[in-house]
């Protein structure tokens, strides 16, 4: 079970010049950094974290690969994903989701899975760095060793970032530990004390 690290930027270690904004989405996430707007949050809404944010929350999270897909199981608000891989092709007018329909091939010892059809609500990281429906994310993920796993993490999304942008999450072998049931709505109580409508 891997134990993300708390990665709240994306962007750490990228040059400035890495990640350009179209005029819409700088704007949305120059708000969102300040914190003015943090009640809007989709995780602090008890809404998915979205990918590949999801990928960054702090609590673990466990692999499953069957003959045909991979399954991730999130401890973070009870979330899944399915990444297909029986070779079924993109779907082009996929129903709009949070973590996108995502199809999943080997690529030696690196599991490669793209994703598509997002429904554009979630921030990539929790600075608040926007998407859009056109979002599409690759995701590498792999083992350095036993315990240690890289996940690279392409963002192309053309309603908000004027080119692709490539970052690393490297993350850590939680070994001997089981998920545990998170019940977000359950007395949540962040929301009254956040900035922002």
């Amino acid at each position: 079970m891997p134990e993300p690290p708390k990665v709240r930027d994306a962007t750490v270690g990228l040059k400035p010049d890495e990640v350009s904004m179209t005029p819409w989405a700088q704007k949305v996430y120059d708000e969102r950094k300040t914190g003015a707007v943090s009640a809007t949050d989709p995780d602090a809404n008890c809404l998915p974290q979205g990918v590949p944010k999801i990928n960054s929350a702090p609590e673990p999270y466990k692999i499953f690969q069957e003959p045909n897909e991979v399954v991730i199981l999130y401890e973070a608000f009870g979330q899944f994903r399915q990444l297909f891989m029986d070779g079924r092709k993109p779907i082009q007018d996929a129903n709009p989701q949070w973590y996108g329909y995502s199809l999943a091939k080997w690529d030696g010892d690196t599991l490669v899975v793209e994703s598509s059809g997002f429904n554009g609500k979630a921030w990539l990281d929790q600075l608040g760095r926007p998407s859009t429906e056109a979002l599409h994310v690759i995701e590498r993920f792999h083992r350095k060793d036993f315990g240690h796993m890289d996940i690279t993490s392409t963002i192309e999304d053309p309603g908000a970032y004027t080119k692709p942008w490539t970052y690393v999450q490297p993350v850590t072998l939680l070994a001997d530990a089981e998920l545990t049931e998170q019940v977000c709505n359950e007395n949540n109580r962040d929301i009254p004390h956040m900035k922002g409508k």
